[in-house]
Formats: structure tokens, sequence, C-alpha cells
């Protein structure tokens, strides 16, 4: 609607128009008569289609969770798909916002993303988080996390971030330098005797290199192709670490393997292992929204840690999908001291919604040993 103001009126020369020439006809102007409720389904319809005009395209949308350490909760992600280049053939670059709270008094805010330059001759991965939550801790090992009586409640507050800069030094394959920054706050511990003398208050910095070897059509839902990648860290004291010095190292290999019709066969290889005197909350442990999806984040935790997991995600009807996997994983001080009757089950089902192009909401509800829980979340979880 447009406003027209005037200040002074003259009176002008009139013409007759020629009987062939109609005055102008200015057209309706359509309201929206969808209301709040059709304007909400229509968001949703739309969410997934593709907006050339728009430089970044983003969109938000929440929902329930449940996990055992969390609770009953509700929350809000935001995807975000843009290129770096006006090229539409360039890889597409994403960035994922995550809000989540809890009846357990549980909230994160986190928010991660993989920036392509143009023709992916460069990439950089990054993660920032900042959290508290009302957990439990069992000590360290297996044993100890495996018995319920040995565990107490605190308060966890994390602070993290991490980023790495691959450079691509041959086709599909990149390298570059990692960097890690985590800043972990234990309060409101119930029995102290459980920590010991482990460190309430710890800051870890550490640097070191990436090597990714990436074959994968699409990042964010790949449907073939292969990711295998090491990341070696190290975190010295002098770099502002309190009172600990050690190194880790990471693997990742994942292989994507189209079926049938709307089928994909995923599998991933992980592992972690920690070197040198690392604090408690720098362990690799198993649990969470990607990695042993079921168990209690950090409940199983050690100097070093493996996991595998086999996944079948099935397209069913237009935006829908559903997936299963299984999988196993374990906790263990060293290569020497690996049980294979310490070994622990996975396995799960999830449906999958078509939030944008190649990115799915998730919602997961995984089964281990004794435990069990509900994630909600963006992305595949590998």
């Amino acid at each position: 609607m447009t406003a027209i103001g005037v200040s002074a009126q003259c009176p002008l020369p009139t013409a007759a128009l020629p009987d062939s020439v109609a005055p102008a006809v200015i057209p309706p102007v359509e309201h929206n008569s969808r209301g709040f409720i059709g304007n909400i389904i229509e968001y949703f319809l739309t969410t997934n289609k593709p907006k050339p005009y728009k430089d970044i395209d983003f969109s938000l949308i929440g929902g329930p969770f449940y996990s055992s350490d969390t609770k009953l909760g509700i929350g809000l992600v935001g995807a975000a798909l843009y290129h770096a280049a006006k090229d539409s053939l360039a890889p597409v670059s994403d960035l994922s916002l995550k809000c989540h709270v809890s009846t357990s008094l549980f909230s994160k805010v986190s928010i991660t993303g993989n920036h392509f330059f143009p023709d992916d001759r460069c990439r950089i991965t990054y993660g920032l988080s900042l959290s508290l939550l009302p957990t439990y801790f069992w000590g360290i090992g297996y044993e100890n996390a495996s018995d319920d009586n040995h565990k107490t409640k605190y308060r966890n507050l994390t602070f993290s971030f991490g980023t790495d800069v691959s450079f691509r030094i041959a086709p599909s394959m990149f390298a570059g330098p990692s960097f890690d920054l985590s800043y972990i706050i234990a309060s409101r511990i119930k029995v102290p005797e459980i920590f010991g003398d482990l460190p309430t208050t710890t800051t870890s910095v550490g640097t070191g290199i990436t090597i990714q070897y990436d074959t994968r059509d699409v990042v964010s839902e790949p449907h073939k192709g292969v990711n295998a990648r090491i990341v070696q860290r190290f975190y010295p004291s002098f770099f502002g670490n309190s009172s600990h010095s050690f190194s880790s190292t990471s693997f990742f290999l994942a292989g994507y393997f189209p079926l049938w019709k709307g089928a994909v066969l995923a599998a991933r290889l992980n592992g972690s292992f920690t070197y040198g005197d690392p604090p408690w909350g720098m362990m690799p442990h198993l649990g969470g929204s990607s990695t042993m999806r079921g168990y209690y984040e950090g409940r199983y935790r050690d100097k070093c840690s493996t996991d595998i997991t086999v996944e079948l995600r099935q397209s069913v009807w237009r935006r829908n999908g559903i997936v299963v996997w299984g999988g196993a994983g374990n906790v263990f001080p060293d290569f020497k001291n690996i049980r294979l009757k310490q070994i622990l089950p996975n396995f799960g089902l999830g449906y999958r919604w078509q939030f944008k192009q190649r990115m799915n909401v998730r919602v997961d509800i995984g089964f281990g040993r004794g435990e069990w829980g509900v994630e909600f979340n963006i992305n595949e979880a590998f």
C-alpha cells in the first residue's frame, strides 16, 4: 500500500481521452487469507524448496526430546544453506544452530557448520557450544561405569570450540591445521570421594593436524562415497592447560552405499585415543546424539574408546524416512586391557523428515545395556 501526501493543489488543463484508450486499472492487492495456522503449514511445506533468490536459506523447527541424562525437554534447531560463491555448482555450505532446555534444568546452545570455498579448494569445519547440565559422574573406566552405586550427581558447565581448516592437496584429499579449546567446571558434587583428586575445573587448549579423504556426494546427507579422517592434536602445558599435558588421536571411517530405491546403507568405525595425563573431561566417552545413541553421555569414559555402527536409511514417502541401526562400542585404558566381555551393544530406530534439500531433522530412539534415550537433532548422526 502506497500513501501519497499532497501539500498543494493546482487546477490543470484537461483533455478528452480517445475512445480507444481506457483508464488504467490498478489490480487489487491480494491479501493473505491462510491465517496463522495456514502460514505455519505453508512454512513447513516449503522449507525444503530451493530458494535461489536468497543468499542464505535459513529455517527453524522445534520439537520434544527425551534421554536418560537430560530427561524430557524441548529443542529448537535452525538450519542455513548457502554458497560461498555465486556459482551454484560449488559445494553447499551449511550451518546448524541448536538450542535445548529440559525439565532437569539442562540447557545447551551450539553452532556447527561446514564452510566450503569455491571449487572446494578449502574447507572450514567448526563447532561452538555452551552447556549447563545437572548430570552424573561414575568415575573412570568400564568397571566404575557398570556400578550404579559408584556415581555422584554434579553440575557440569562446559564451553568448547573446535575448528579444522583443510586445504585440498589432491583429488578428494584434504589436510590442514586443527584447533580445540575446552573449559569445564564441575560443581555441586554430592559425593566428592568419587572425584577423588581429579581437578574440578580444567582448561584444555590443543592444536594439531587433520587429514581427510572425502568422496561423499553431499556432506549433510550422503547417499554414496567414503569419508576417512584422522586428527592428531597436542595439548602441551605451556598452552595454558590446567597442570596437565597430553595428546589425542582420533580416526573416523564411514562408507555410504546405495541399495534399492531410496535406501542407503551407512557404516562407521570410530576411535579416540589419549596419551599422557588427560583431564577426565577430555577423555573419550560413549553416548550422546551421534555415538552409541541411547547411552548416558559420559557414563562410559576412559583414555581410549572405539565404536562401530551400521545403519540402514530408507526414504518412505515424500519427505519422510526411517532408519534402523545396530552397533557396539567399548572404553579401555590401553590396548593391552581390551576385554571382549566389556563390549557394549547398541541398536535403535529413527524417523527422518526432510527439513531442507539433503538435510534432515531426526528423532532417534536408541537402546543400550540397561538404558535408552530419545534424541532430537538435525543432520545424520554420521
